[in-house]
């Protein structure tokens, strides 16, 4: 049997203390909006899209976990999603916006020869790692939203 797959979307956990600062950051600082949100099981749901771009905040998580991290080179922890990373048509120009946005970049901007891109990496409001690429890894037709 093969399989047949689409990414759909990255789901990020976060204190219910910490559920609207997040979505307040992703819509603030990358242009998401909430798709939307509901209660199951004990926990809020909250999917945020951009694009064609989608994020899940569950909002069941019961601290906060490690401290965020300030270098994405010595952010290796076993075990968990290190990061997960958005295309950008313009990398120059969202790091450029995302620095007026005082959000600091961990990484970057560097190139990478290997895949002909260049790269930077920031951190939300909880610690999570974003790459951002230009250009995207996709070598079919999909194209960064702008």
């Amino acid at each position: 049997m093969t399989f047949t797959f689409s990414h759909d979307h990255v789901g990020i956990t976060v204190t219910q203390e910490d559920l609207d600062a997040t979505i307040a950051w992703y819509s603030r600082n990358l242009g998401f909006t909430v798709e939307q949100r509901f209660e199951a099981h004990g926990t809020t749901f909250v999917f945020l899209t951009a694009g064609d771009v989608k994020i899940e905040l569950l909002a069941g998580a019961s601290d906060r976990g490690g401290a965020p991290t300030d270098n994405v080179l010595t952010s290796m922890v076993t075990s968990r999603l290190h990061h997960f990373c958005l295309a950008v048509a313009d990398l120059d120009a969202a790091v450029s916006r995302l620095l007026e946005l005082d959000v600091p970049l961990i990484g970057g901007p560097m190139q990478i020869p290997a895949t002909g891109q260049r790269i930077a990496f920031v951190t939300d409001n909880v610690g999570t790692i974003i790459e951002l690429s230009d250009p995207g890894t996709w070598i079919s037709g999909r194209k960064a939203q702008a």
